[in-house]
């Protein structure tokens, strides 16, 4: 297999893992349809950083001592589900909230807030050991363990475009369509579905076990 079609073939395979429902689709698609297309964009972002950590940490070895030792798989375990509950209680807690719609005209809240679904896409990937367990599965498949470091480096690379691609694919349908999530009914209905999922998420999480 040439460089090309292995990375290209990669891509692939990468990007049908992102379009997979999961913790990570959960967290954009709310995102968007609460905060906006820009802060589900960042939230996407912050998941592609963490996709591309764990393809290099695959990649370098650290992945497969993650999956091989009990403690530290069930302690990103324990930590990953705790995340996840959390993000499932706070959507909850929103589509309990009493109050009319969204506010469209009202200015951009700012970086701050960005930033925060960035490190929400960016924690939601890093404390999913199932992650790790995918691409020690993955890369493998695609780099040999004498591969240079440029050679894992360009494979993450390809990972986080990919991701990417998808999520603000996915950041940006949602988005445009956000006067009609601004609708109290239909933004209380979308936090229950995505609390209910991530809820649903952690809860399986923490009840996995080692391969």
């Amino acid at each position: 297999m040439s460089s090309l079609t292995q990375f290209v073939a990669f891509g692939g395979v990468v990007m049908l893992g992102a379009m997979s429902p999961g913790p990570d689709f959960a967290v954009v698609v709310r995102r968007s349809a609460v905060s906006g297309r820009s802060h589900g964009m960042a939230a996407a972002a912050g998941i592609s950083v963490g996709v591309f950590v764990w393809v290099a940490a695959a990649a370098t070895g650290v992945a497969a001592l993650l999956a091989a030792s009990a403690l530290a798989f069930t302690v990103v375990k324990v930590v990953g589900a705790a995340y996840l509950l959390f993000l499932g209680v706070k959507a909850f807690r929103a589509a309990l909230r009493k109050g009319g719609g969204l506010d469209l005209d009202v200015p951009d809240p700012g970086r701050r807030s960005r930033r925060a679904a960035f490190a929400e896409g960016l924690l939601t990937n890093v404390l999913n050991p199932k992650a790790a367990l995918f691409f020690v599965a993955l890369v493998p498949q695609f780099l040999t363990a004498q591969a240079p470091v440029g050679e894992a480096l360009l494979l993450s690379l390809v990972a986080l475009a990919g991701t990417v691609a998808w999520f603000l694919t996915v950041a940006g349908i949602v988005g445009t369509l956000r006067r009609v999530f601004a609708r109290p009914a239909v933004r209380r209905a979308v936090d229950g579905l995505t609390g209910t999922a991530l809820v649903a998420l952690g809860v399986n999480l923490a009840a996995s076990t080692r391969p």
